[in-house]
């Protein structure tokens, strides 16, 4: 067993940081909800941190060739993880509405699980400007919603809101990548078979 998992997990610098971003979770949650006197600046922080591993791993992964089954599952799961325990922590502290955690969690899941089904198929959707656009607007979003605080001033409403439609405009733009994508590749087999035949 401990061998199987030691193989699915190899030891490397992106693999490193996608677990400490994983870590870095529990440590955000209890920074904003224990309300010290500190805790906005520390869960800013590990916030900071926390998505700095997720624009480092994948590009360090790329550049020294070091892609792993571990990082291509786990990378996409921490920053999911990140991004839903900040808003959850967010509502509960009344820094932000439900519905726009909600409807930026129910993106995040429906991509997430449509991704890990399509990956089982053999069907990669590469990450997309939209894709990017949506992360650095909703990591922006959230960044200024814990350092400002209760309540929080127009200007964080004005990330707040565009990261919302970019959310929702990526994840339409994905879904249908994915059709056409899937559609390309039943193609291809069905022109396949033909050939054998």
């Amino acid at each position: 067993m401990t061998t199987r998992l030691l193989a699915v997990f190899e030891l490397n610098l992106p693999n490193v940081l996608t677990m400490l971003r994983i870590l870095l979770v529990p440590v955000l949650v209890v920074a904003l909800l224990n309300e010290t006197a500190n805790g906005d600046l520390l869960a800013a922080i590990v916030f900071a941190l926390a998505s700095l591993t997720d624009a480092m791993d994948g590009y360090l992964a790329r550049t020294r060739n070091a892609i792993t089954t571990f990082g291509k599952l786990m990378d996409p799961i921490a920053d999911k993880l990140l991004i839903i325990a900040a808003l959850v922590a967010l509502v509960s502290l009344d820094r932000l509405a439900a519905w726009v955690a909600m409807v930026i969690i129910a993106r995040e899941v429906a991509v997430t699980m449509t991704r890990m089904h399509a990956t089982q198929q053999g069907v990669v959707i590469a990450s997309n400007w939209w894709g990017k656009a949506k992360t650095i607007v909703q990591v922006a979003a959230i960044f200024f919603l814990i350092v400002v605080g209760d309540p929080s001033p127009l200007w964080v409403d004005g990330l707040v809101y565009p990261a919302v439609a970019i959310t929702i405009a990526s994840g339409v733009d994905y879904f249908f990548g994915l059709r056409r994508v899937l559609r390309e590749a039943e193609a291809g087999r069905q022109g396949s078979a033909a050939r054998r035949v």
